[in-house]
């Protein structure tokens, strides 16, 4: 087969919508490429296939986080409510704004890393040059792997974040009961003064009550409502009207006490309440992340060494890509369509101390000409200002010649008029 029928039949080959898009992942041309040997297909295939994973690894990882920093706070691993369904679509739409903004990030970082040299080798003058978008891609993955490393790591995380969450809540608990259990002390030590003195007036009430009931019956003396009885009867009397006395005096604050402490004993149940709603705040991605780092350091380094990779792998295999015909012929049409629009470039080797530069130079041939064609109407304007002028000047000189008088008049004939 020879070379025009492989390009043609390779031209003839249905190439499916998958890889044409995996090429536009890269920021390459697939008309180029459809011209181009299947090396050069593959190459910037793969290209794609890496900025379009990353694109939906970021967008996995901005579910997550999102999920993690603005989700329902609970008790690590208790699932308490479901979440809203406003809530689960407002998450989803995060998520693709996130992964298509990275995925955005990830397609320009590459489509505008060039060749460099052209050759396989990492140059340091081409590693300068690709710092920036190292940078960038170093911040994306390191974004990218956390909210992944905690998803990964929950199990061990909801365990420990439960332990630190009960440990907290203890310390809560505590500080709350000693503060309304300090009130309730001095509230029960005067419900307790006032009703051992109520006691102490029912005791003697009960008693002489008794004594009045054991005289009327007999048991303590001849039966009978006689002296001693009555004598009875006025004490048993003396001290209802005291137990009387003492209700009236005492009761309301008896019951006001009582009421106080059941109310402490409320605000004590809701601020333990709300105690374990605060703790609650503590299911966090940052607390996530720090006892993700303390479970497992290897795998906090690990993990986003991999996206860290997967971000800046393909700049650098652009860096160490070899040109082949897809890069010739973009070339070449890129100085077609430059030299059909009057753009012309041009190369300059200079010598430095640092060894030859090579350095480019374009040319505007639209712009030189509407220059040229500027500065030949202001030169042809100057020149006939100066023709104009000098004409005028002869034609002065000639009249100076012939008639003088008309140039001056005689200052004594001035000053007699």
């Amino acid at each position: 087969m020879s070379t025009s029928d492989y390009l043609t039949a390779r031209e003839n080959a249905k190439t499916s919508s998958f890889t044409k898009f995996l090429w536009w992942c890269a920021g390459a041309d697939s008309y180029f490429l459809q011209k181009s040997p299947k090396q050069d297909r593959v190459k910037y295939a793969g290209i794609g296939g890496i900025v379009f994973a990353t694109g939906m690894l970021a967008m996995v990882s901005g579910w997550f986080a999102f999920f993690t920093a603005f989700g329902q706070k609970s008790m690590a691993g208790q699932v308490e409510e479901t979440h809203t369904t406003l809530f689960l679509v407002g998450n989803a739409v995060f998520a693709i704004a996130w992964g298509l903004m990275i995925f955005n990030l990830d397609r320009f970082i590459v489509s505008s890393t060039g060749k460099g040299d052209g050759t396989d080798k990492v140059t340091w003058g081409e590693f300068k040059q690709a710092i920036p978008r190292i940078i960038i891609a170093i911040i994306l993955g390191l974004v990218i792997s956390k909210p992944l490393e905690i998803k990964i790591l929950e199990t061990e995380i909801n365990i420990e974040l439960n332990n630190l969450q009960n440990e907290e809540l203890a310390k809560f608990d505590k500080a709350t009961k000693e503060r309304f259990n300090a009130d309730i002390v001095l509230i029960d030590e005067q419900i307790a003064k006032i009703e051992t003195d109520r006691d102490k007036i029912v005791a003697r009430q009960q008693a002489a009550e008794q004594e009045y009931i054991d005289q009327m019956q007999g048991r303590a003396g001849a039966a009978g409502y006689g002296p001693r009885a009555k004598q009875l009867e006025q004490l048993k009397i003396g001290w209802d009207n005291k137990l009387a006395d003492f209700d009236e005096r005492l009761g309301p604050d008896l019951l006001r006490l009582k009421e106080q402490r059941e109310s402490k004993l409320a605000d004590m149940d809701i601020e333990l309440a709300h105690n374990k709603e605060k703790i609650k705040g503590l299911d966090g991605i940052l607390a996530r992340m720090k006892i993700a780092h303390e479970l497992s350091l290897a795998l906090s380094i690990f993990l986003p060494l991999v996206f860290l990779s997967i971000e800046t792998g393909p700049i650098f295999f652009k860096m160490m890509m070899t040109k082949g015909a897809y890069d010739y012929m973009v070339e070449n049409y890129t100085l077609k369509t430059n030299m059909e629009n009057g753009i012309i470039r041009t190369e300059h080797i200079y010598e430095s101390n640092d060894g030859p530069i090579l350095m480019e130079h374009y040319r505007y041939l639209e712009v030189e000409a509407i220059r040229k064609e500027r500065e030949d109407a202001l030169a042809a304007q100057k020149a006939l200002n100066e023709q104009v002028i000098s004409d005028w000047q002869n034609r002065k000189m000639s009249e100076l010649k012939e008639r003088p008088e008309a140039f001056y008049k005689d200052s004594d004939t001035e000053s007699q008029a």
